[in-house]
């Protein structure tokens, strides 16, 4: 926690300034808003000013989406409170870079999640989105089942024999289907079923 915030007691009035001082600047500011805005949040202060949820607070007390102040709320509850990273190191990652490791870092290890974050502090924010691109990339690729590369290599078999979108495709294969008898369309789904079980165990 972030000790000039955790040791001063503020009014309801006295934190809403402090949020919007802080905003001026906010890639300097941006740790000690997500705590501020965390705790306006858990306390529920928008309802001391009237608002019956924190979206419409954020929205017309500070001007910002509701979706751009949880996501600094969420920074900061996943870097400085899980973490336990300091502000200062926090602060010369920046806020951008911390919005594009957050949705990889956080599926990884504590070794992994370190190594990411002394990397992002060097790397420009273009390179530090293309690597982060690459592992997503390698990521899926990995969680793929046999199923999936079957069906996305037949899929593509047919757009192409066609000549059309998966959209058109879709529409192409209902009526393909809509006169068949599907109790027989089944049967023959379920045979072609097994003998793929059998060439996936080998």
């Amino acid at each position: 926690m972030i000790e000039s915030y955790k040791s001063i007691e503020m009014t309801p009035d006295e934190r809403i300034q402090a949020v919007s001082n802080l905003k001026r600047n906010l890639e300097d500011n941006f740790v000690q808003l997500g705590q501020l805005l965390l705790d306006m949040r858990r306390t529920k202060l928008f309802k001391f000013k009237g608002y019956k949820n924190f979206r419409d607070f954020v929205e017309a007390e500070f001007n910002f989406s509701s979706s751009f102040a949880n996501k600094i709320i969420g920074n900061f509850e996943f870097f400085v409170k899980e973490l336990d990273i300091d502000e200062q190191s926090v602060k010369n990652i920046g806020l951008d870079k911390l919005n594009m490791l957050k949705p990889m870092v956080k599926k990884m290890s504590f070794e992994e999640t370190d190594h990411w974050l002394k990397k992002a502090v060097d790397l420009p924010s273009t390179e530090l989105r293309e690597e982060i691109k690459e592992i997503r990339e390698k990521q899926k690729t990995k969680e793929k089942t046999l199923k999936d590369i079957f069906s996305e290599q037949y899929l593509e078999k047919m757009v192409t024999f066609f000549n059309c979108n998966r959209k058109e495709l879709d529409f192409k294969l209902a009526l393909y289907f809509q006169d068949l008898n599907l109790d027989e369309v089944q049967k023959m789904i379920k045979i072609n079923e097994r003998q793929f079980q059998i060439t996936d165990e080998k």
